[in-house]
């Protein structure tokens, strides 16, 4: 089932205005704002309790827009582009259109993923921008809310909009960093590694 423009709409209209919801993936749950809304970004750190190190995801729309954000040699190139979509969140060394805030502080990388999720890549798509993202993972919860409704009982005070489209996954992605020259799996999730 196709998502409902208006719908998607209305939160693209939440995200330009600084908003931050909570959002549906190939994965799980994810929360979500835009680049340029600090606020937003904040909120994020409080409901996830991460501090400055967590790395932030840059959900893209496609190929072209993630290489705006990140620096991908060849050989990660085609690792990449083989992976995604797909439930996979790669970090790499982050380009000057990074927001200082949203990159590693001493590595200067963040993570970036093309999701295989038709509500996500809508999302993304009307955007026009990536969607800076974190797992909708709790702490003190073993995994995220796979429904809507999950979401708004934990979080609904906190969230501007949550993007309900029925159950999704609980295994957040895998995460594969790529900025140290050396494949390093750093979290074993979702997307199958055997392929790495």
């Amino acid at each position: 089932m196709d998502p409902q423009p208006r719908l998607v709409g209305q939160a693209v209209d939440i995200l330009r205005r600084g908003g931050l919801i909570a959002y549906p993936t190939d994965s799980c749950y994810a929360l979500g704002c835009t680049l340029d809304a600090r606020d937003a970004l904040a909120r994020i750190r409080r409901i996830r309790q991460v501090g400055k190190n967590h790395h932030f995801t840059l959900v893209c729309a496609n190929f072209a827009q993630l290489g705006q954000f990140v620096l991908v040699s060849n050989p990660t190139f085609r690792l990449v582009k083989n992976a995604t979509p797909g439930p996979y969140t790669f970090i790499l060394p982050a380009t000057r259109e990074v927001p200082r805030r949203m990159a590693h502080p001493k590595k200067h990388t963040v993570g970036v993923r093309i999701p295989d999720h038709r509500v996500a890549r809508a999302l993304v798509d009307a955007l026009g921008e990536p969607i800076v993202s974190s797992t909708l993972l709790l702490p003190g919860h073993e995994d995220p809310p796979a429904e809507g409704w999950e979401v708004h009982e934990l979080l609904g005070a906190q969230l501007d909009a949550i993007v309900d489209s029925g159950q999704v996954g609980v295994e957040p992605t895998t995460v594969v960093d790529l900025s140290g020259g050396e494949l390093d799996v750093r979290r074993e999730g979702a997307g199958d590694i055997s392929r790495f």
